[in-house]
């Protein structure tokens, strides 16, 4: 009735403007689908690049990364330029992606999120154990011997890191130019 339309209107002095409707279910069918597309996409690929920014000034850097869910885990220095970016501001950005020739090939993923140095022997434990699943070479780093010798100035300075993801976007322009998707996702416990 026009009684229970106009109460649900807000107006305001250009325009009408009708609320949205109620939120739809949080998993769908396509949800559950682009998150599958988007953990798989995450658990093959090898590389990202983080772009972070401290008094305005942005910038990006390519790390080695390993996954556990959304979660993304990766060793860089506190003193580079995105270690001492990350501790003055949290919030990062990040793009994972293929290199191809022709614009249909395109696929990838873009991220927000804040990252944070891991502190927790549990969590050290989980990312080790994340890690060296997808990058085995590196425990030679840290067994004594040549590498070690070679890196040990490196080394020290490493840290273990952890982005956790506030919204992951999925790129895929074999779908039609610049088509993406949007998975916001829950904050982290």
């Amino acid at each position: 009735d026009n009684e229970t339309s106009d109460k649900k209107m807000v107006r305001s002095k250009s325009k009408t403007v009708t609320p949205p409707p109620a939120a739809a279910p949080a998993t769908t069918p396509a949800s559950e689908d682009l998150r599958r597309q988007i953990l798989e996409y995450l658990e093959a690929h090898y590389s990202m690049t983080i772009a972070s920014c401290r008094r305005d000034v942005p910038w990006a850097a390519a790390v080695f990364y390993a996954s556990d869910g959304f979660d993304l885990y990766f060793l860089s220095n506190p003193r580079s330029r995105h270690g001492t970016n990350m501790a003055a501001n949290k919030l990062v950005s990040a793009a994972i992606h293929e290199d191809p020739r022709d614009w249909r090939a395109i696929r990838g993923i873009q991220l927000e999120g804040q990252a944070e140095q891991v502190r927790s022997p549990k969590r050290k434990a989980r990312f080790w154990e994340i890690y060296l699943k997808k990058f085995p070479f590196v425990e030679a780093f840290f067994r004594p011997g040549p590498q070690r010798e070679m890196l040990q100035e490196k080394l020290a300075g490493i840290r273990l890191y952890r982005i956790v993801p506030h919204a992951v976007w999925y790129l895929d322009n074999s779908r039609g130019f610049g088509h993406r998707e949007l998975l916001p996702l829950p904050p982290a416990d």
